[in-house]
């Protein structure tokens, strides 16, 4: 990909932090018409620079109020078995991200439930039976005072 000017990276910086402008206002904030700011738009999204559009959405009015960060061990850290625990994880809805570090924590995820109980079960019925656990340590949110998805831009 080639690099990116001023343009690009205020279009991104817009984007990041309203994804749902329109194309004229955001041609018009970064000091464009409306044609060569889609087409510089539609180049970041072929790119890859640009992955999607979401919307962001408040866990507790939709039910769940426990947040949950679970670090996780593996018996081998063999690709296949990495790959195999990284498939397990995808198929499961309550678990919204998934980062695998270096060091003694293979694993880190982001967990949502219901309520305590609701991940009680997961925890039991789902995680722990994942394959090639061997161990779960876990933490529960307190609150948050900084959720900002991207990254930054200036």
């Amino acid at each position: 990909m080639a690099s990116l000017d001023d343009i690009d990276r205020r279009l991104l910086s817009e984007l990041q932090d309203e994804g749902r402008i329109t194309n004229v206002e955001l041609a018009q904030r970064v000091g464009l018409t409306a044609p060569p700011c889609l087409r510089r738009v539609r180049a970041l999204e072929e790119d890859g620079v640009i992955r999607g559009y979401h919307a962001e959405l408040d866990p507790a009015k939709l039910g769940f109020s426990i947040t949950v960060f679970a670090m996780v061990s593996l018996k081998s850290q063999a690709e296949d078995a990495l790959r195999e625990f990284e498939v397990a994880m995808r198929d499961l809805p309550q678990v919204r991200e998934v980062h695998m570090l270096n060091g003694e924590i293979d694993f880190i995820l982001k967990i949502v439930a219901r309520d305590l109980q609701a991940f009680q079960e997961f925890l039991t019925s789902q995680l722990t039976p994942a394959p090639n656990v061997a161990s779960v340590k876990t933490s529960l949110t307190i609150r948050t005072s900084k959720n900002q998805p991207g990254v930054p831009l200036e």
